[in-house]
């Protein structure tokens, strides 16, 4: 790659060439320890002599901007840069649209979450540990194997059939999904799902309902495209489906395990809502995050399998139960918008990258996620009963616990009046991360509780990190 100089005419070659140098050293457009080229190899790039090249080396060096390392090369120093800010314009035409984006509050920003405290609670997480490595390397390996053999262009847009017909397969088995592989569309996690199927739905001004308290990003996703969402309460059946407004084009829930309070929606209010979305010809989004964690009584239907007219788009993620990082979810999508769907994929990124979705094809076809979701559910109910049994002991004083089926979060309310804000406070300077429920709630009044994830936290630091919590409580002396 050849060093970017731009020099004119024939007259002081040398003077332009320090010049351009150092505005690049100076702005950061050139790195700090970036090998510039031999001088030799610039000066026949650059079409002049060896000696006014470095000459120019010289000069920059004698300034502090560049060192030379013998039997190395010429290189940019460390210490001498000073990046400065693009200079922005003065009247942006978009500035309004630009600032409402800037503006957004992001509540799961993994920026403001990941952290390094000892014990976290942090929901929607889980311990890279229990990823089984040697299996998907396997799979890894063998996806590139694939790949040497196709040809090098672009795939289809709703995915790899080999993972479509896997998806398919897994959805049908663990959760009584009625579909096949022409219906599953393969997407960059659960939220690119969300985006597809709401961008082919939604227009500036049309209303969108949601759970309220519900999933923020979902929210400030259908906002961001225009939409008038209405956050529609819950109860302890889910969703409060007559107060979905008349006019309500999309519906968004979470029925197996309301985010993010927990509870699941009642076959009743499921069939009620399917009802109320005929009425109104509107598309509901049924987001299935976590329910491959399952651990009381009988499995319930999804929505989805319950829906003979259809309207349901049931959004699935392998970020819970394999890794966040490999970014593969899916959307399992009624008659009536797929081909529209794959339109709006193949115009957004053309496809999700088919080397991680030969890899997955394998690792599901083989037995490999079955098996790794049996494994972390073991681990998972262990820490769920311990969560369990201490709320329901000395934490009872304070708090009381959703009722909740699936997943690896609960939710706690208060019982009593708690300063939320001021116990998450002192609980991060003992090393103990709790997370407040009041950012999920939209139009609603909040109630005061905690998430609590336990997915990333080890089974033996639950006792120790609920110990502290429980004295934080009695030392600030809340609600008893």
């Amino acid at each position: 790659m050849e060093l970017h100089i731009n020099l004119q005419g024939r007259k002081d070659l040398a003077e332009q060439l320090y010049r351009q140098l150092r505005e690049g050293i100076e702005s950061g457009r050139l790195a700090a320890g970036t090998q510039l080229p031999p001088t030799r190899l610039l000066a026949e790039q650059l079409g002049v002599s060896r000696k006014t090249v470095a000459d120019t080396y010289a000069r920059l060096t004698y300034d502090n901007l560049l060192t030379g390392k013998v039997g190395s090369g010429t290189f940019i120093n460390a210490r001498s840069t000073n990046p400065t800010r693009q200079a922005q314009p003065s009247s942006l035409a978009s500035a309004a649209v630009v600032e409402l984006w800037r503006e957004m509050q992001l509540p799961l920003r993994p920026a403001a979450m990941a952290g390094t405290l000892r014990y976290d609670f942090i929901g929607g997480a889980s311990i890279k540990s229990h990823f089984p490595f040697d299996e998907w390397r396997r799979c890894t390996l063998h996806a590139l194997r694939q790949s040497s053999r196709t040809q090098s262009f672009y795939s289809l847009a709703e995915g790899l059939p080999e993972l479509r017909e896997a998806i398919a397969r897994h959805v049908s088995f663990s959760r009584g999904v009625r579909c096949s592989a022409e219906t599953v569309l393969v997407s960059n996690g659960a939220q690119q799902a969300l985006d597809l199927v709401s961008r082919v739905l939604i227009e500036p001004g049309c209303k969108v309902a949601m759970e309220d308290p519900g999933y923020p990003p979902a929210r400030l996703l259908f906002m961001a495209q225009g939409a008038d969402v209405t956050g529609v309460p819950v109860d302890a059946e889910g969703m409060r489906v007559e107060l979905i407004p008349e006019g309500t084009r999309l519906i968004y829930v979470t029925p197996s395990h309301q985010f993010p309070l927990g509870m699941p929606m009642s076959p009743a209010r499921r069939e009620a809502l399917l009802a109320r979305a005929q009425v109104l010809g509107a598309i509901i989004i049924e987001d299935d995050y976590d329910s491959e964690f399952r651990y009381e009584g009988r499995p319930a239907d999804s929505l989805q399998s319950m829906d003979s007219h259809g309207l349901v788009a049931y959004i699935g993620t392998f970020s819970k139960t394999l890794l966040p990082e490999l970014r593969l979810g899916y959307a399992v999508l009624p008659p009536a918008i797929h081909a529209a769907v794959c339109v709006a994929k193949q115009l957004t990124d053309w496809h999700t990258p088919t080397l991680s979705q030969w890899a997955l094809a394998k690792f599901i076809s083989e037995g490999c996620l079955l098996k790794h979701i049996r494994r972390c559910h073991e681990v998972y109910a262990a820490r769920r009963e311990r969560i369990q049994a201490r709320f329901n002991d000395d934490l009872a004083p304070w708090f009381e616990l959703v009722p909740s089926t699936a997943g690896y979060h609960l939710a706690v309310m208060c019982k009593v009046a708690v300063d939320v804000p001021l116990l998450i406070s002192l609980a991060r300077k003992v090393e103990v991360g709790l997370y407040d429920l009041a950012p999920f709630y939209y139009q609603a009044s909040p109630k005061a509780g905690l998430l609590l994830g336990f997915g990333a936290i080890e089974s033996l630091d639950i006792d120790t990190a609920l110990d502290r919590v429980r004295d934080i409580l009695l030392q600030i002396g809340q609600g008893i």
